[in-house]
């Protein structure tokens, strides 16, 4: 009988508080219809292209790509500081195996190109930008680490969200800009004095075409397995 009663008692209780907390319930307001401001933004960059090709095609060409590329990055919410980022703040490894498997399709699609240059004896493309590998290479890589992370996105997340109309991240861009013009100013200096004393390494110099890139798609491999196993185990920690 004293258990009935409690059971009695505490049902006005337990429906009251649901009611409370039905009624402290957040109603979303419905999104605003964005189909017209779209279609006029389109039409803009539209005939914005069709200028710019009156002055020089190849900027229009740039015009397009950048607006294509910025709609690809922000639909996909694809950003290089979330896929290093995420795995220690939240777990999630998505965006990392999807970076690790878009540098592995690179990697076949660019050694093709300049074995193809190599062994018809043409200029390889882009040996320009092998540059000294060295302590500098990983201390300006760590910093740059550390302040994509505090202003929350890299240059394209940056700009991508800046599109958003994120304050945040145009703030960033401002340091951004004025990091990258203070360093082309001073980056003569740093080339002669820190950069150029290491050496540059070009791996099929090294290991031969073949093994060049067998041993860049298994470190990639691995990686991409180090953070599928890391995400499963932060999920199944989290459930």
């Amino acid at each position: 009988m004293g258990d009935e009663k409690n059971i009695t008692a505490s049902a006005p209780e337990t429906a009251g508080s649901s009611i409370r907390r039905s009624s402290r319930t957040t109603v979303r307001k419905p999104k605003k219809d964005q189909i017209l401001p779209g279609i006029a933004i389109l039409m803009l960059i539209i005939v914005s292209g069709a200028g710019l090709s009156f002055i020089s095609k190849q900027l229009a060409f740039f015009w397009i790509t950048g607006n294509l590329f910025g709609f690809i990055l922000q639909r996909a919410r694809f950003c290089f500081t979330a896929s290093m980022r995420d795995p220690y703040l939240t777990g999630g490894t998505s965006l990392t195996k999807a970076v690790l498997t878009a540098f592995a399709i690179t990697t076949l699609g660019f050694a093709a190109i300049k074995y193809g240059a190599f062994i018809s004896g043409a200029p390889i493309p882009g040996q320009s930008f092998i540059v000294p590998v060295s302590l500098a290479t990983a201390a300006g890589g760590i910093l740059f680490g550390i302040g994509m992370v505090i202003a929350g996105g890299c240059a394209s997340g940056t700009l991508m969200r800046v599109g958003e109309g994120f304050g945040m991240q145009m703030l960033s861009l401002v340091f951004f800009v004025a990091g990258s013009l203070w360093a082309a100013h001073d980056f003569g200096w740093w080339q002669l004095n820190v950069i150029m004393k290491s050496k540059a390494v070009f791996l099929p110099d090294v290991f031969g075409w073949v093994g060049a890139v067998t041993i860049q798609l298994l470190i990639i491999a691995f990686l991409w397995i180090a953070a599928d196993k890391w995400g499963k185990r932060k999920a199944e920690q989290s459930h």
